[in-house]
């Protein structure tokens, strides 16, 4: 490889970027010219893909987390093969394009992760990287490798700035991830400012003092000193790396080294004196030399080689290990095993009941061992959200001899364990959950209090901005919490994760229903679930006298109707705030009301049926609805309609007994029954 071909390829990437911002008139030019030294040294002399099958299973993973650099991504998609044209990125950030103002998942081929939110690509890069030492800890046998990948990202000061960076990387050190290498695009500033005014830490020693190998190039268009650095990252198996690239932002440019190069286009005189200052001819915009392309190209060959060498390693494995060969295809196809929630218990009518957190566990370790494709765990909260996934090991290094391991009684510690401990880390958990969820092979799960939701809201957001197949437990759903107060007590939360596109939320009102919010969670393809859990034991249902659990399914279901009259009442609500319902139904009867009684575990479900279901349950002719649920009313409207109305909370809670603090907020059988009563008086 020549310089003068390394120079003509890295500026053919500096300026297919810079000309897709000036021709938006929008986007972030000073990564790409700052940067591309280090992205071309990855794609063309480490990175194993296959542009001409973007998701081929043994590919490396590649993360953009400083997505605002998103044009740089695009050029090297476009130049090595991918099913991105010059068409393409000539419309970059315009209405239907397939190279978007940020990188996007499922939009353009060979993007991974959604990123832009600073941060959260490292902290997917992490659940990748997670990803592939755990299949490859559970399918590799000697003599058959078949998962061996890296995972590659490129930060930012921004990135490394977000607390969760700091989260992500604190687990990633620990968990001695040695395949997941991040090139830090050290240029010292950020959108608005030199970092020297707001961020003067020493990142070397705080990454080392995490468990990483940091490495360091000084030149960042040093394409010879990125390679050793590179290839000494991969030689250390037992430390994630990153390596430290000092580069110029906006590199060539007027603004070089200036915020002014971040965020936005050069201008027609910035763009003509970077290409004269860099050598590039000034017209036409959008050149790409024949040599550059023949070069980059190449990764379609190189491709081809080694999946092709990867298909016969594999033919070989599933000759050797048919059983596993067949387990590991079904998980990378997404495809559930046949019979995989057969165990899942019926729980029998029980007034005292149980709370939904502990029938979930048992739901969970009922069809766990059948369904190798659930990894996960908690926010440092095994006990109380009960997520443990019992006697099935726990991810993590092997302990050193004379190690302690309170609270791992999961089955030992190994890279094939499927209890994931995130620690005290919910923002980092639900970033690494999603990049679980991308690479491949995994329905994942993270776990914490549903109040700790607002930690994670940006990775729940992204989750669902992606589709992707996640599962979030969240338990201690509501004020009935009890004495620990007002900040471990949820009451706007629900509301605010209903408002997030795409995410299903369901709260089950008992056990069986609760059963069977778990098949729907597993069951689910192409976004998130979200499953709201009580602390406090609620009443399993008697179903020879109430509906089935299965009406869960459908977002709402009629629980128990008026006998031999229309209903003129409907009682509606969701959790543990069924049981209150039916029993107030009860009193109302007893006084001659005909009532109905709806259990609701999920908005988004019953949304998606057809309207003659809907107005089956709640019927348009029966105006007359309460709605009854321990959080904030907010969208409750568009179900009680404007006749109806609803018992919520639209305070903080206390610190007091569960049972005090529900007769304090009005949630007991005589409150619901004189406010039905008044929404019949008002007809």
């Amino acid at each position: 490889m020549s310089d003068q071909l390394d120079s003509l390829c890295i500026d053919t990437l500096r300026f297919l970027s810079v000309d897709m911002v000036q021709h938006a008139g929008s986007g972030h030019p000073g990564l790409p010219l700052g940067a591309a030294p280090m992205a071309y040294a990855l794609w063309t002399r480490q990175f194993k893909h296959h542009p001409a099958n973007p998701d081929w299973a043994d590919r490396d993973r590649f993360v953009l987390s400083a997505g605002h650099g998103s044009a740089l991504l695009y050029s090297l998609l476009h130049l090595t093969g991918y099913a991105l044209s010059l068409d393409d990125i000539r419309q970059f950030r315009q209405w239907g394009s397939k190279a978007p103002g940020h990188p996007e998942r499922g939009h353009t081929p060979g993007v991974e992760v959604t990123t832009g939110p600073l941060g959260q690509g490292l902290a997917n890069a992490v659940g990748m990287a997670i990803g592939e030492a755990h299949l490859a800890a559970r399918y590799n046998r000697d003599g058959h490798t078949v998962i061996d990948h890296h995972t590659w990202a490129i930060v930012s000061d921004g990135d490394l700035m977000e607390g969760i960076a700091s989260e992500a990387a604190s687990l990633a050190g620990h968990l001695q991830l040695g395949k997941l290498i991040c090139l830090y695009d050290d240029n010292s500033v950020t959108l608005s400012a030199g970092t020297d005014i707001t961020f003067s830490e020493d990142r070397s020693q705080r990454f080392e003092a995490c468990g990483w190998q940091v490495l360091h190039v000084a030149d960042g268009n040093d394409v010879a000193a990125i390679g050793a650095a590179l290839d000494a990252a991969r030689a250390d198996t037992a430390r994630p790396s990153l390596i430290l690239v000092r580069t110029h932002i906006g590199f060539g440019s007027p603004e070089q080294d200036s915020y002014k190069a971040h965020g936005s286009p050069l201008g027609v005189e910035g763009v003509k004196k970077t290409k004269e200052t860099l050598g590039w001819p000034v017209d036409p915009p959008f050149r790409v030399p024949q040599p550059a392309l023949a070069h980059f190209r190449a990764a379609l060959q190189r491709g081809a080689r080694a999946e092709a060498e990867w298909n016969e390693r594999f033919d070989a494995y599933a000759r050797a290990f048919p059983e596993l060969a067949g387990e590991l295809q079904g998980r990378l196809r997404g495809e559930l095993p046949a019979g995989w929630d057969a165990g899942i218990p019926f729980f029998p009518a029980d007034a005292k009941g149980m709370a939904t957190r502990v029938a979930s566990g048992k739901i969970m370790n009922a069809f766990a061992p059948k369904l190798p494709a659930l990894v996960g765990g908690s926010a440092d909260l095994d006990p109380s959200t009960h997520t443990a996934l019992t006697g099935l090991g726990d991810f993590n290094p092997a302990p050193a001899s004379g190690t302690g391991s309170e609270g791992s009684g999961h089955g030992g510690w190994s890279y094939a364990g499927r209890n994931l401990h995130f620690g005290v880390r919910e923002h980092a958990m639900g970033a690494i959950v999603n990049g679980l969820a991308a690479h491949g092979g995994f329905i994942p799960y993270g776990a914490t209090f549903l109040i700790f939701s607002d930690y994670m809201r940006p990775a729940i957001r992204l989750a669902a901005l992606m589709g992707v197949h996640v599962v979030h437990v969240f338990t201690h759903d509501s004020i009935a919490v009890g004495e620990d107060g007002p900040t471990h007590q949820p009451v706007e939360q629900l509301a605010s994760l209903r408002a997030i596109p795409g995410l299903t939320v369901i709260r089950p009102a008992d056990a069986n229903e609760t059963a069977v919010a778990w098949k729907v969670a597993v069951e689910t393809r192409g976004h998130p679930v979200l499953l709201a859990l009580t602390r406090q034991d609620v009443p399993t249902l008697d179903r020879s006298r109430y509906a089935s659990a299965d009406g869960l399914r459908r977002g709402a279901y009629v629980l128990s109707d008026a006998k031999h009259a229309q209903p003129e009442l409907i009682l509606i609500a969701s959790g543990s705030e069924v049981g209150l319902i039916l029993a107030a139904a009860e009193r109302l009867r007893s006084e001659g009301v005909a009532v109905r009684c709806v259990s609701m575990p999920s908005w988004e479900l019953f949304d998606t049926q057809p309207q003659s279901y809907r107005d089956d349950v709640l019927p348009p002719r029966v105006p007359a609805r309460l709605a009854v649920e321990l959080g904030v009313s907010q969208g409750w409207g568009r179900y009680v309609g404007a006749h109806g109305d609803m018992l919520g909370v639209e305070r903080f809670g206390a610190s007091a007994p569960a049972g005090v603090l529900l007769r304090e907020y009005g949630f007991t059988v005589d409150h619901v029954a004189a406010r039905a009563k008044a929404l019949l008086a008002r007809r």
